[in-house]
């Protein structure tokens, strides 16, 4: 086990990195980053004054260095430091920071919709196969995946806050405002995770140890809630942990239809003002987050499975 943890790390570290790199080179791909970052009448020794002050006169592997490891009044990105933000004049990594927990609370919230709805749906719709409700989920499952978040948000905005006014449309001033952006995204997640549910349960009911079970008469919820359910949360928990990191990873959209105050809405109204020590810091933050809930899910896995091995 402590071999597999060391493993993972190491390779979580490796991915980590490549981040960094592909981070550096969000800037050098738009071109000149002075041309890019000066206003647009600045003169040809503004740009010049501005590439030396940045280090931009200097090759990319020197560049590169500086970046990590920082230079003069810049620690560098790995003591978190990406520079100031060019719009705000704050920290970067600061500004994230702050909008970084109203992506984690709809994250979490968007993942218990998801999970209080998709479970029981996909654990009823294998036990009664082809019935009603089997056909019901999958029409609903088919449905929540079909829609665009962006459509699905504002049709939510139509009927709850514009016809029966029954919730707000914007904004993060109370527990009443999240519902509405929680429902956008957990719905769309529903649907991954009921058919995956589905899938596993249908697999599970039909092994050799299930139907012993059933040939001595124990009760059909028993079995199912303490022997199959366990064994088919596997893929499952691989498929929330792949949804909470995309949904810590920003909901752009949905941040957006709501004007949510998150680490998605913020990149956005970064990359518009082309503030990119924000879009690098905010990029990097949500790399680490997702790498994260991925090793955190494949622990996970002995707790559930102790058969699987981490050798």
């Amino acid at each position: 086990m402590r071999a597999y943890i060391i493993r993972r790390l190491l390779q979580s570290l490796i991915v980590l990195k490549a981040v960094l790199l592909i981070v550096f080179f969000m800037l050098q791909i738009t071109g000149d980053p002075a041309a890019v970052l000066m206003p647009l009448d600045s003169t040809q020794e503004d740009l010049a004054n501005f590439r030396k002050d940045m280090g931009f006169d200097q090759p990319l592997h020197v560049q590169y260095y500086h970046f990590l490891f920082g230079r003069e009044r810049n620690k560098g990105v790995l003591r978190g430091d990406f520079g100031f933000s060019f719009r705000h004049e704050v920290p970067a990594m600061k500004l994230v920071l702050e909008h970084f927990p109203a992506t984690v609370e709809l994250a979490v919230v968007s993942v218990v919709i998801a999970l209080i709805i998709a479970i029981p749906a996909g654990i009823l719709s294998a036990t009664f196969r082809n019935s009603w409700i089997d056909h019901t989920a999958s029409v609903g499952s088919m449905f929540g995946q079909s829609m665009p978040n962006f459509w699905l948000g504002l049709m939510l905005i139509i009927v709850f806050a514009v016809k029966l006014r029954w919730l707000p449309t914007s904004g993060y001033e109370g527990p009443q405002y999240i519902i509405l952006p929680a429902l956008t995204a957990g719905l769309y997640a529903t649907a991954r995770i009921m058919r995956v549910m589905r899938s596993q349960m249908l697999e599970v009911l039909g092994l050799d140890y299930v139907r012993t079970a059933r040939s001595k008469g124990l009760n059909e919820t028993l079995i199912v809630v303490r022997h199959a359910l366990k064994n088919a949360s596997i893929p499952v928990v691989t498929i929330v942990g792949i949804e909470l990191g995309i949904l810590l990873g920003g909901t752009v959209v949905t941040e957006a239809v709501f004007a949510w105050p998150g680490v998605g809405f913020l990149t956005v109204d970064a990359i518009n003002n082309q503030d990119y020590p924000v879009v690098q810091a905010a990029v990097a933050l949500l790399a680490f987050m997702f790498v994260g809930v991925n090793l955190a899910v494949d622990l996970l896995y002995a707790w559930l499975d102790p058969r699987i091995s981490y050798k």
